[in-house]
């Protein structure tokens, strides 16, 4: 199989114009390195080529001489060399330079000392719907910030088609893959993370079951506001209970090698005096991990556990349009009030303009999120937060529409940024 493009691909050229050096953060296999590789002269793994570890180490002046852009590959692997290309990169005074990917954050992360101007950040996450072919793209985001309103037919996706991109995922080295197969590969993913990926980022000696036991809370908490006490609760036992602080080092652990993604908290401005719960919801960086996690197929999934297939079509929405955004400069939060009203996305772009967004698995739930966003429209004072770009309902089937009340439907089958 050939090189996928991807849509961070065009980010990355265009940072690279912009500063000295950009730096790509993702979970592992997500596509960092092919990304990287296809505007990269020169190509340094750090991962696998120990002389090349060993030179960064002791003459790292030495290693960064070579063609631009320079790829250094997992650099968090000898952090120290941050430093040496800062330096670097302020003698050359040039763009482009060097390129640097990285699969978990370093425990004393120096990227916090960025220095303006020098350095680029770019989020890279796994697949989308669009990227991998299975979205038709016919609505796309940013026109309807623009106020385009939504008008195709079902692109055709069933449910069972739906299940199977949930528990397959976004994982370019799986593309390939059969169904069964791509579930190996994930439970081995998860494995792999809980048994040496979050011990070696923090530190500290993790006990990998119960990392396992955290991994499959969250994975029955996805889309929600869990607390740690909440998932020590429900991933311990009487006999093995696990304390807040156990949990809150694995969830911190987790984050930072990006298998974990929480959705950060909207905070408009209100016409009454509800406040707005600034709990981040909890996903994971793919459905696919969540669903390893609890050993559930698309059988499963259209079976006796349907609702868990709505949280974790939600994930996948969440994951898609996280993608679509930071390719046109926005991102995706989430609200929540004290009254429990609560909208899965907000769609807010640079310029502070938003839109709300409910996910639901079935044409039937539309009339209730419907309701919900119109409720919610009501609570916001648009003299100060604006009015929404648009407020819709995505769902698994459907045709894209624009309802009597001024609400979009739309498949996740037509999106694309």
């Amino acid at each position: 199989m050939g090189y996928t493009r991807r849509l961070v691909d065009s980010e990355l050229s265009e940072l690279l114009e912009t500063v000295p050096f950009v730096l790509i953060e993702g979970p592992k296999a997500v596509g960092k390195t092919e990304s990287a590789k296809q505007v990269a002269k020169t190509i340094v793994r750090l991962d696998i080529d120990e002389s090349s570890r060993t030179l960064a180490k002791v003459a790292p002046q030495v290693l960064l001489q070579g063609e631009t852009p320079m790829l250094i590959d997992e650099w968090q692997l000898v952090p120290e060399l941050w430093t040496n290309i800062k330096v670097e990169v302020d003698t050359r005074q040039l763009k482009g330079q060097f390129i640097l990917t990285g699969s978990s954050i370093p425990e004393d992360d120096v990227t916090r000392d960025t220095g303006a101007g020098r350095v680029a950040r770019l989020k890279m996450r796994p697949m989308t719907l669009f990227e991998m072919g299975y979205s038709n793209g016919k609505v796309s985001v940013t026109a309807l910030m623009a106020g385009v309103r939504p008008a195709t037919k079902d692109p055709g996706l069933t449910m069972k088609e739906i299940a199977e991109l949930v528990c397959k995922g976004g994982w370019p080295g799986a593309q390939g893959l059969t169904l069964a197969q791509t579930q190996k590969f994930m439970k081995s993913y998860l494995t792999e993370i809980a048994g040496k990926d979050v011990q070696r980022v923090s530190g500290k000696k993790f006990d990998k079951t119960n990392v396992m036991k955290v991994l499959k809370s969250l994975a029955r908490n996805v889309g929600t506001k869990a607390a740690e006490t909440t998932i020590a609760s429900d991933a311990g036992t009487k006999s093995a209970p696990l304390s807040r602080r156990v949990v809150a080092n694995y969830l911190e652990a987790l984050e930072r090698v990006m298998v974990t993604e929480d959705s950060p908290s909207w905070t408009p401005q209100l016409r009454s005096r509800a406040r707005v719960n600034g709990t981040p919801t909890r996903y994971f960086i793919d459905p696919a991990l969540a669903a390893a996690a609890l050993g559930a197929s698309p059988k499963v999934l259209l079976g006796s556990q349907i609702k868990l297939f709505g949280f974790l079509f939600e994930n996948l929405v969440v994951r898609d349009l996280r993608v679509y955004m930071q390719s046109i400069g926005g991102e995706v939060k989430q609200y929540r009030d004290e009254d429990k009203l609560e909208v899965d996305v907000i769609l807010e772009m640079s310029d502070n303009s938003w839109a709300a967004v409910e996910v639901k698995l079935g044409v039937n739930q539309v009339e209730e999120a419907a309701k919900r966003l119109l409720a919610f429209r009501q609570k916001i004072d648009v003299a100060a937060s604006g009015e929404p770009a648009f407020m819709a309902v995505v769902t698994a089937t459907s045709a894209a529409y624009v309802r009597e009340d001024g609400i979009y439907v739309i498949p996740i089958g037509t999106l694309r940024p």
